[in-house]
């Protein structure tokens, strides 16, 4: 009975943690799908708003924003509006990263791209079986994410290509870490539900692992195309 018990267990807990993946995985594909579609199909609207429209670019990251907090708030109260709120922020998320992408060559977006899926996957493994709580580093984490953030927005104005390669390191291994706590956390979400969590706390770690991963991507992109 014991054992019976322990593999429903982790049958349980395998079955939340592809719901989680599942999510991640479509939100990244749409993501993709966008950005691939901006910059080809919709090449001329591109063009047009680097040109002649940049505040629709801004508008669009000042919107990401809000989408973030809202989708966030909506998955821990269980909304079933939490989901197409974070598809909707997935595909505006590939709006805005055709921005960045384009400033690249392919090559390069590739390799950021295929590095960047590699560390994930490791870093998610190591969250997920590592018996160390990792709540403190969690918290450490968290406190060098609102110094990264404050340093990016002076760096904006300093407009050092130094100090950008300096919180691009910082970034990957800052992105790195919070995906192996974000994976030990959805253990921790399961265990706290006695293994019936909501759809809500599925769609709350998807954003969380989703934004893991594209930030990951994106310095790791700067630091490879730092010649381009």
């Amino acid at each position: 009975m014991y054992n019976d018990s322990v593999i429903q267990e982790q049958s349980g807990l395998n079955a939340f943690y592809n719901k989680i993946y599942s999510l991640v995985g479509i939100g990244v594909g749409i993501s993709a799908l966008v950005s691939g579609l901006m910059m080809t199909v919709f090449q001329d609207f591109f063009v047009q708003i680097l040109t002649t429209a940049p505040m629709v670019y801004y508008a669009a990251v000042v919107v990401e924003l809000i989408l973030v907090f809202v989708a966030s708030g909506k998955a821990v109260k269980n909304s079933p509006s939490a989901l197409p709120i974070f598809l909707i922020y997935s595909a505006l998320n590939g709006f805005t990263l055709s921005f960045i992408i384009a400033r690249y060559m392919q090559a390069t977006v590739y390799k950021a791209f295929l590095v960047s899926a590699l560390m994930f996957i490791v870093m998610g493994a190591i969250g997920r079986v590592v018996k160390k709580d990792l709540s403190g580093m969690g918290r450490a984490l968290m406190g060098v994410l609102i110094g990264v953030i404050i340093a990016s927005v002076v760096n904006m104005f300093l407009r050092s290509s130094g100090m950008d390669y300096i919180l691009s390191i910082i970034s990957v291994f800052l992105f790195a870490g919070l995906t192996a706590w974000d994976n030990q956390k959805i253990r921790y979400v399961y265990d706290q539900t006695n293994g019936h969590p909501a759809t809500g706390w599925a769609v709350a770690m998807a954003l969380e692992l989703y934004l893991d991963f594209i930030n990951l991507f994106i310095s790791l992109l700067r630091i490879f195309g730092r010649n381009d």
